[in-house]
């Protein structure tokens, strides 16, 4: 059985130990969330196939690392904070809010597609995160919001698998991981190897 989250006997000068709960438990929620995240991406590293396999393939590493780093950051907050974090499988299992992703071997804007659905959620919760943490811990807000700029960015890497030169997004309207990626499948422009390309290169650039 994972362990329940523990009262704290101490926290930071000048922080109420109530509020410092109440963070701690904020953000070991958000150590599940980043670190589910970076099994999936590296799922998708491994399983991604097809002609714009390289493109995805290598593209998705550099998001594990920076993932795996903000998830260090977050569990020395809590230990900053008073708290206990709680790395363990069986503890993200348990309390996770959000099934395991559901892709398994597929083509690489199928895959595109899901996972703009798994950073808009990802995305979303730090935000919620975010704002709650504005004036009780303006320090945690802080590293909430350089975490959000990667997030936002891997995401906007993503996306531009995705975008048409409208503007608009193949994935727009799916409830779903497999219906986001069956979206991203039918409506993927011809030219998908010459876009994979530049978005690596983008990524090379600003990684």
């Amino acid at each position: 059985m994972p362990p329940e989250p523990a009262d704290i006997a101490y926290t930071i000068p000048g922080m109420d130990v109530r509020d410092s709960q109440d963070i701690i438990e904020l953000l070991q929620m958000r150590l599940h969330s980043l670190n589910d995240l970076h099994l999936t991406l590296k799922h998708v590293h491994w399983n991604v196939v097809g002609p714009h396999f390289i493109a995805v393939h290598e593209m998705i590493d550099p998001q594990v690392d920076q993932v795996r780093a903000m998830t260090d950051d977050l569990a020395e907050r809590i230990s900053t904070l008073g708290g206990e974090p709680v790395g363990t499988p069986g503890a993200l299992v348990e309390r996770r809010t959000w099934d395991d992703y559901s892709i398994g071997r597929a083509e690489a804007i199928e895959h595109l597609g899901a996972l703009d659905l798994v950073y808009t959620s990802v995305i979303r919760e730090h935000r919620e995160a975010m704002r709650a943490t504005e004036s009780s811990d303006p320090v945690t807000q802080d590293m909430l919001i350089e975490q959000l700029r990667g997030l936002e960015l891997f995401q906007w890497f993503v996306r531009a698998h995705l975008e048409s030169s409208g503007g608009r997004l193949s994935t727009r309207g799916a409830t779903t991981e497999t219906g986001a990626a069956g979206q991203a499948a039918e409506q993927a422009p011809k030219g998908m190897a010459e876009v994979n390309f530049a978005v690596h290169l983008v990524w090379r650039r600003h990684g």
